[in-house]
């Protein structure tokens, strides 16, 4: 049986499937895409981050109707779409202020992950995908921020490699925890069995 941390659980399984298609989707176009245009690539990385937060909102709506972890959306939805906005109204033509939006956004999307693989569960499976996503956002950031005589496509290669490593993880935590969603449904129906079990037995005596 998974073992989940209830208090700060995670967002819904499928969420991690959508999430991890686009960022998939998105890691490759900007991996192999030869766009060079500053304007064209902030516009595209903050619509591809609103678009993640509107996702996030609603899985944190979605959350506080069941009442558990909605905490967690709120921040990633803040994160996404505090960086998309960033990108649109601050940036503008700005290669520096791009590239420093972009490298505090996977940094601090980095940290929220070690944040969770270490809080949200204690499964080994999970901890190591939150975690392992978690230090690769964390290097990519500070590379990004360090790496000033690179051109703006390495920059973009840079954060489309996250943003496919991302979008593996994501995938796979979605699918494992699908399959710990079902594992704790039948472990909790075998335990009501057991419990009508025994409380039928007491009464025949």
């Amino acid at each position: 049986m998974a073992h989940i941390n209830r208090r700060f659980i995670d967002k819904h399984w499928f969420v991690f499937i959508i999430r991890g298609l686009m960022a998939a989707v998105f890691g490759f176009l900007a991996l192999f895409s030869n766009t060079t245009g500053l304007e064209v690539i902030s516009s595209t990385i903050a619509i591809f981050l609103l678009l993640m937060g509107i996702i996030d909102s609603v899985s944190a709506l979605y959350a506080s109707v069941k009442k558990h972890g909605w905490f967690n959306s709120v921040v990633d939805a803040l994160v996404d779409v505090v960086a998309a906005l960033s990108l649109l109204f601050f940036a503008k033509d700005n290669l520096v202020v791009t590239l420093v939006i972009i490298a505090v956004y996977t940094i601090i999307s980095g940290l929220i992950d070690i944040f969770h693989g270490f809080l949200s569960t204690v499964d080994p499976t999970d901890r190591f995908i939150r975690v392992l996503a978690g230090v690769v956002g964390c290097v990519v950031g500070i590379v990004i921020l360090n790496a000033g005589e690179f051109e703006l496509t390495t920059f973009v290669r840079f954060f489309g490699v996250y943003m496919l490593i991302v979008g593996v993880t994501s995938l796979v935590y979605g699918v494992h925890n699908r399959s710990q969603n079902i594992e704790d449904k039948t472990a909790r129906s075998q335990a009501l069995k057991g419990k009508k079990h025994t409380s039928k037995a007491k009464k025949k005596k």
